[in-house]
Protein backbone atom coordinates (compact mmCIF):
# COMPACT_ATOMS: atom_id res chain seq x y z
CA UNK A 1 0.00 0.00 0.00
CA UNK A 2 1.62 3.31 -1.24
CA UNK A 3 2.37 5.41 1.99
CA UNK A 4 1.84 9.39 1.41
CA UNK A 5 4.43 11.50 1.39
CA UNK A 6 5.77 13.11 4.45
CA UNK A 7 4.52 9.75 6.77
CA UNK A 8 6.02 6.78 8.12
CA UNK A 9 5.00 3.47 7.83
CA UNK A 10 3.27 2.13 11.09
CA UNK A 11 2.68 -1.59 11.90
CA UNK A 12 -0.28 -3.32 10.14
CA UNK A 13 -3.10 -4.33 12.06
CA UNK A 14 -2.47 -7.96 12.22
CA UNK A 15 1.08 -7.05 13.36
CA UNK A 16 -0.53 -4.96 16.47
CA UNK A 17 -2.92 -7.58 17.21
CA UNK A 18 0.34 -10.30 17.70
CA UNK A 19 1.91 -8.04 19.70
CA UNK A 20 4.62 -8.00 16.77
CA UNK A 21 4.67 -3.76 16.22
CA UNK A 22 8.11 -3.41 14.66
CA UNK A 23 9.73 -0.64 14.96
CA UNK A 24 8.28 2.39 16.40
CA UNK A 25 7.38 5.64 15.64
CA UNK A 26 9.41 8.79 17.57
CA UNK A 27 7.02 9.53 20.52
CA UNK A 28 4.79 12.16 19.90
CA UNK A 29 2.85 14.28 23.12
CA UNK A 30 -0.63 12.41 22.05
CA UNK A 31 1.36 9.46 23.78
CA UNK A 32 1.68 11.53 26.69
CA UNK A 33 -1.33 11.11 28.18
CA UNK A 34 -1.63 7.29 28.26
CA UNK A 35 0.98 7.12 30.74
CA UNK A 36 -0.52 10.03 32.95
CA UNK A 37 -4.04 8.34 34.20
CA UNK A 38 -2.17 5.23 35.29
CA UNK A 39 0.06 7.08 37.83
CA UNK A 40 -2.13 9.31 39.06
CA UNK A 41 -5.05 6.76 39.47
CA UNK A 42 -3.87 5.35 43.06
CA UNK A 43 -3.57 8.75 44.47
CA UNK A 44 -6.59 9.81 43.51
CA UNK A 45 -8.58 6.60 44.96
CA UNK A 46 -6.89 6.90 48.10
CA UNK A 47 -7.99 10.83 48.46
CA UNK A 48 -11.44 9.61 48.05
CA UNK A 49 -11.33 7.10 50.95
CA UNK A 50 -9.70 9.40 53.17
CA UNK A 51 -12.46 12.14 52.15
CA UNK A 52 -15.15 9.83 52.65
CA UNK A 53 -18.62 11.61 54.23
CA UNK A 54 -18.99 10.90 57.87
CA UNK A 55 -20.29 6.84 58.49
CA UNK A 56 -23.83 6.24 59.59
CA UNK A 57 -24.48 5.83 63.24
CA UNK A 58 -22.29 2.13 64.07
CA UNK A 59 -25.42 -0.61 64.55
CA UNK A 60 -26.20 -1.66 67.70
CA UNK A 61 -25.63 -4.87 69.46
CA UNK A 62 -23.69 -8.05 69.53
CA UNK A 63 -23.74 -8.05 65.47
CA UNK A 64 -21.94 -4.74 65.18
CA UNK A 65 -19.59 -5.31 62.58
CA UNK A 66 -15.61 -4.11 62.77
CA UNK A 67 -15.73 -1.39 60.14
CA UNK A 68 -18.29 0.10 62.27
CA UNK A 69 -16.11 -0.30 65.61
CA UNK A 70 -13.10 1.38 63.53
CA UNK A 71 -15.44 4.08 62.35
CA UNK A 72 -16.26 4.61 65.85
CA UNK A 73 -12.92 5.03 67.43
CA UNK A 74 -11.99 6.71 64.28
CA UNK A 75 -14.78 9.56 65.16
CA UNK A 76 -14.01 9.19 68.33
CA UNK A 77 -9.92 10.11 68.45
CA UNK A 78 -11.72 12.79 65.61
CA UNK A 79 -13.56 14.53 68.72
CA UNK A 80 -16.71 13.48 66.37
CA UNK A 81 -19.42 13.78 68.77
CA UNK A 82 -21.87 15.85 71.03
CA UNK A 83 -22.87 15.69 75.01
CA UNK A 84 -24.94 18.17 76.25
CA UNK A 85 -25.01 20.34 79.36
CA UNK A 86 -24.54 17.48 82.04
CA UNK A 87 -21.56 15.51 80.39
CA UNK A 88 -24.14 12.91 78.84
CA UNK A 89 -22.71 11.25 75.31
CA UNK A 90 -25.46 8.69 74.33
CA UNK A 91 -23.18 7.17 71.58
CA UNK A 92 -20.68 6.39 74.20
CA UNK A 93 -23.37 5.06 76.47
CA UNK A 94 -25.52 2.94 73.80
CA UNK A 95 -21.89 1.45 72.48
CA UNK A 96 -19.26 0.93 75.75
CA UNK A 97 -21.24 0.93 78.83
CA UNK A 98 -24.79 -0.63 77.90
CA UNK A 99 -22.92 -2.96 76.18
CA UNK A 100 -20.63 -3.94 79.32
CA UNK A 101 -23.37 -4.15 81.23
CA UNK A 102 -25.75 -6.34 78.80
CA UNK A 103 -24.02 -9.59 79.81
CA UNK A 104 -24.80 -9.30 83.41
CA UNK A 105 -28.03 -8.26 82.21
CA UNK A 106 -29.10 -11.11 80.26
CA UNK A 107 -26.81 -13.98 81.02
CA UNK A 108 -25.67 -13.73 84.56
CA UNK A 109 -28.52 -11.97 86.70
CA UNK A 110 -31.25 -13.33 83.86
CA UNK A 111 -33.32 -9.84 84.70
CA UNK A 112 -37.14 -10.06 83.72
CA UNK A 113 -38.92 -7.12 83.25
CA UNK A 114 -42.36 -6.01 83.95
CA UNK A 115 -44.63 -2.77 83.83
CA UNK A 116 -42.58 -1.07 80.86
CA UNK A 117 -46.09 0.24 80.01
CA UNK A 118 -45.78 2.42 83.14
CA UNK A 119 -42.90 4.36 81.74
CA UNK A 120 -43.52 7.62 79.20
CA UNK A 121 -42.55 6.85 75.75
CA UNK A 122 -41.38 10.73 75.68
CA UNK A 123 -42.77 12.87 78.41
CA UNK A 124 -40.64 13.28 81.70
CA UNK A 125 -40.98 10.71 84.62
CA UNK A 126 -39.03 9.78 87.67
CA UNK A 127 -38.26 6.54 88.62
CA UNK A 128 -38.09 5.72 92.27
CA UNK A 129 -36.51 2.41 93.68
CA UNK A 130 -35.35 0.20 96.25
CA UNK A 131 -31.59 0.34 96.95
CA UNK A 132 -29.32 -2.69 97.93
CA UNK A 133 -26.35 -4.96 97.03
CA UNK A 134 -23.58 -3.38 98.70
CA UNK A 135 -22.31 -2.76 95.05
CA UNK A 136 -24.98 -0.46 93.51
CA UNK A 137 -25.70 -2.94 90.16
CA UNK A 138 -29.13 -2.47 91.02
CA UNK A 139 -29.27 0.81 89.28
CA UNK A 140 -27.11 -0.62 86.54
CA UNK A 141 -29.42 -2.65 85.75
CA UNK A 142 -32.65 -0.60 85.99
CA UNK A 143 -30.49 1.65 83.43
CA UNK A 144 -30.26 -1.36 81.33
CA UNK A 145 -34.10 -2.24 81.18
CA UNK A 146 -35.12 0.81 80.41
CA UNK A 147 -32.66 1.46 77.48
CA UNK A 148 -33.25 -2.07 75.87
CA UNK A 149 -36.31 -3.49 76.99
CA UNK A 150 -38.99 -0.24 76.64
CA UNK A 151 -40.47 0.21 73.42
CA UNK A 152 -38.87 3.74 73.20
CA UNK A 153 -35.51 2.89 74.34
CA UNK A 154 -34.93 5.50 77.35
CA UNK A 155 -32.51 6.98 79.12
CA UNK A 156 -32.38 6.57 82.92
CA UNK A 157 -30.56 9.56 83.93
CA UNK A 158 -29.54 8.95 87.79
CA UNK A 159 -29.07 10.89 90.19
CA UNK A 160 -25.99 10.40 92.30
CA UNK A 161 -24.56 10.86 95.64
CA UNK A 162 -21.28 13.10 96.44
CA UNK A 163 -19.17 10.88 97.09
CA UNK A 164 -19.84 9.61 93.45
CA UNK A 165 -18.30 12.37 91.68
CA UNK A 166 -15.76 12.59 94.45
CA UNK A 167 -14.21 9.40 92.90
CA UNK A 168 -12.03 9.90 90.04
CA UNK A 169 -12.63 7.94 86.87
CA UNK A 170 -16.11 7.18 88.24
CA UNK A 171 -17.08 10.57 88.17
CA UNK A 172 -15.61 10.88 84.11
CA UNK A 173 -18.15 7.62 83.67
CA UNK A 174 -21.00 8.77 85.68
CA UNK A 175 -21.27 12.22 83.82
CA UNK A 176 -20.96 10.39 79.92
CA UNK A 177 -23.49 8.09 81.41
CA UNK A 178 -26.06 11.32 82.08
CA UNK A 179 -25.74 11.05 85.44
CA UNK A 180 -25.79 14.03 87.87
CA UNK A 181 -25.61 15.37 91.50
CA UNK A 182 -28.96 14.75 93.51
CA UNK A 183 -29.78 18.35 94.05
CA UNK A 184 -33.28 19.91 93.50
CA UNK A 185 -32.20 22.58 90.70
CA UNK A 186 -30.51 19.07 88.40
CA UNK A 187 -33.46 16.84 89.05
CA UNK A 188 -35.84 19.54 88.07
CA UNK A 189 -34.23 20.69 85.56
CA UNK A 190 -33.85 17.31 83.57
CA UNK A 191 -37.85 16.22 84.33
CA UNK A 192 -38.55 19.98 82.91
CA UNK A 193 -36.55 18.94 79.93
CA UNK A 194 -38.39 15.69 79.61
CA UNK A 195 -36.17 13.41 81.12
CA UNK A 196 -36.20 10.08 82.57
CA UNK A 197 -34.43 10.52 85.98
CA UNK A 198 -34.02 8.12 88.59
CA UNK A 199 -33.25 8.25 92.09
CA UNK A 200 -32.86 5.59 95.06
CA UNK A 201 -33.56 7.02 98.12
CA UNK A 202 -32.41 4.79 100.26
CA UNK A 203 -28.81 5.82 99.40
CA UNK A 204 -26.10 4.44 101.45
CA UNK A 205 -28.27 3.12 104.22
CA UNK A 206 -29.85 0.77 101.70
CA UNK A 207 -26.77 -0.34 99.44
CA UNK A 208 -24.98 -0.90 102.62
CA UNK A 209 -27.01 -2.41 104.91
CA UNK A 210 -26.26 -6.17 106.27
CA UNK A 211 -28.21 -9.31 104.42
CA UNK A 212 -30.18 -9.79 107.64
CA UNK A 213 -32.49 -6.97 106.75
CA UNK A 214 -32.85 -7.81 102.64
CA UNK A 215 -35.49 -6.66 101.45
CA UNK A 216 -36.70 -4.59 104.33
CA UNK A 217 -36.91 -1.02 103.21
CA UNK A 218 -34.76 1.74 105.34
CA UNK A 219 -35.99 5.42 105.64
CA UNK A 220 -36.28 7.59 102.11
CA UNK A 221 -34.79 10.68 103.82
CA UNK A 222 -36.66 13.98 103.30
CA UNK A 223 -38.56 13.21 100.64
CA UNK A 224 -36.48 15.68 98.44
CA UNK A 225 -37.56 13.68 94.90
CA UNK A 226 -41.42 14.29 95.99
CA UNK A 227 -40.53 18.13 95.73
CA UNK A 228 -38.79 17.75 92.47
CA UNK A 229 -41.99 16.03 91.28
CA UNK A 230 -44.14 18.33 92.47
CA UNK A 231 -42.68 21.49 91.07
CA UNK A 232 -42.23 20.15 87.48
CA UNK A 233 -45.68 18.29 87.91
CA UNK A 234 -43.98 14.88 86.49
CA UNK A 235 -45.18 10.83 87.56
CA UNK A 236 -43.55 9.12 90.28
CA UNK A 237 -43.21 5.34 89.30
CA UNK A 238 -42.59 3.29 92.18
CA UNK A 239 -39.72 0.23 90.79
CA UNK A 240 -39.18 -2.97 93.12
CA UNK A 241 -36.11 -4.69 92.24
CA UNK A 242 -35.39 -7.95 93.35
CA UNK A 243 -32.10 -10.22 93.08
CA UNK A 244 -29.64 -7.71 93.98
CA UNK A 245 -29.63 -8.37 97.57
CA UNK A 246 -28.34 -11.80 96.96
CA UNK A 247 -25.22 -10.48 94.70
CA UNK A 248 -22.94 -9.81 97.80
CA UNK A 249 -24.37 -10.72 100.61
CA UNK A 250 -23.09 -8.11 103.67
CA UNK A 251 -22.47 -10.22 106.69
CA UNK A 252 -20.32 -7.92 108.30
CA UNK A 253 -18.77 -3.93 108.39
CA UNK A 254 -15.15 -3.18 109.02
CA UNK A 255 -16.34 0.47 110.04
CA UNK A 256 -12.74 1.69 111.26
CA UNK A 257 -11.09 0.79 107.86
CA UNK A 258 -14.37 2.81 105.94
CA UNK A 259 -13.36 5.84 107.86
CA UNK A 260 -9.78 5.42 106.98
CA UNK A 261 -10.60 4.96 103.98
CA UNK A 262 -13.52 7.63 103.66
CA UNK A 263 -16.13 5.10 102.94
CA UNK A 264 -19.63 5.09 103.61
CA UNK A 265 -18.66 1.34 104.69
CA UNK A 266 -16.54 -1.17 104.03
CA UNK A 267 -18.43 -4.65 103.25
CA UNK A 268 -17.48 -7.99 104.22
CA UNK A 269 -19.14 -10.59 102.45
CA UNK A 270 -18.62 -14.65 101.88
CA UNK A 271 -16.42 -13.83 99.49
CA UNK A 272 -14.69 -10.36 99.68
CA UNK A 273 -11.88 -9.73 100.93
CA UNK A 274 -11.21 -13.58 100.99
CA UNK A 275 -10.98 -14.44 97.70
CA UNK A 276 -9.14 -10.91 96.70
CA UNK A 277 -10.19 -9.70 93.22
CA UNK A 278 -12.38 -13.20 92.66
CA UNK A 279 -14.51 -11.42 96.26
CA UNK A 280 -15.92 -8.69 93.23
CA UNK A 281 -17.95 -11.27 91.05
CA UNK A 282 -21.37 -10.99 92.42
CA UNK A 283 -23.44 -14.21 92.96
CA UNK A 284 -25.18 -15.13 90.10
CA UNK A 285 -29.05 -14.50 91.63
CA UNK A 286 -32.69 -14.53 89.83
CA UNK A 287 -33.07 -10.58 88.88
CA UNK A 288 -36.71 -9.35 88.85
CA UNK A 289 -37.68 -5.64 88.11
CA UNK A 290 -41.16 -4.00 88.16
CA UNK A 291 -42.09 -0.15 87.13
CA UNK A 292 -45.28 0.30 88.95
CA UNK A 293 -48.45 2.36 88.16
CA UNK A 294 -47.26 5.67 87.77
CA UNK A 295 -48.28 8.17 90.83
CA UNK A 296 -49.26 11.69 89.27
CA UNK A 297 -48.73 14.62 90.43
CA UNK A 298 -50.29 17.57 88.56
CA UNK A 299 -53.63 17.35 90.32
CA UNK A 300 -51.81 18.82 93.60
CA UNK A 301 -52.59 22.60 93.86
CA UNK A 302 -49.33 24.91 93.47
CA UNK A 303 -46.83 25.81 96.48
CA UNK A 304 -47.24 22.29 97.48
CA UNK A 305 -44.03 21.01 97.04
CA UNK A 306 -43.12 24.10 100.04
CA UNK A 307 -45.91 21.76 102.41
CA UNK A 308 -43.92 19.03 104.46
CA UNK A 309 -47.13 17.54 105.02
CA UNK A 310 -47.90 16.83 101.40
CA UNK A 311 -44.68 16.10 100.91
CA UNK A 312 -44.29 13.70 103.64
CA UNK A 313 -47.23 11.76 102.86
CA UNK A 314 -46.74 11.22 99.54
CA UNK A 315 -43.28 10.18 99.72
CA UNK A 316 -44.76 7.67 102.66
CA UNK A 317 -46.76 6.46 99.64
CA UNK A 318 -44.33 5.75 97.36
CA UNK A 319 -42.45 3.74 99.83
CA UNK A 320 -45.34 1.42 100.73
CA UNK A 321 -46.20 0.69 97.02
CA UNK A 322 -42.21 -0.46 96.38
CA UNK A 323 -42.52 -2.17 99.21
CA UNK A 324 -45.31 -4.52 99.05
CA UNK A 325 -44.37 -4.82 95.16
CA UNK A 326 -41.13 -6.29 96.69
CA UNK A 327 -43.43 -8.67 98.83
CA UNK A 328 -45.29 -9.62 95.17
CA UNK A 329 -42.18 -10.42 93.70
CA UNK A 330 -40.55 -12.43 96.27
CA UNK A 331 -43.49 -14.53 96.10
CA UNK A 332 -43.47 -14.98 92.53
CA UNK A 333 -39.44 -15.45 92.12
CA UNK A 334 -39.28 -19.64 93.10
CA UNK A 335 -35.56 -18.98 94.56
CA UNK A 336 -32.42 -16.94 94.65
CA UNK A 337 -30.82 -18.11 91.99
CA UNK A 338 -33.66 -20.50 90.29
Amino acid sequence: MAVPPGRTAGPSKAARLVGNTGPQPTATRSAQPARLPAARAPRKAKRVLVAAPTPSPMPQGPGAGTDSWLDFARRRLAGDYSVDDFGFDPEFTDRVLLAMLRPLYTSWFRVETTGLENVPAESGALVVANHSGTIALDAAMTQVALHDEHPAHRHLRMLGANLVFQTPVVADIARKAGHTLACHPDAERLLSAGELVGVWPEGFKGVGKPFSQRYKLQRFGRGGFVAAALRTRTPIIPTAIVGAEETYPMLGNASLLARILGLPYFPITPTWPWLGPLGLVPLPSKWLIHFGEPIPTDSYPEGAADDPMVVFNLTDQVREQIQQSIYRLLVKRPSAFG
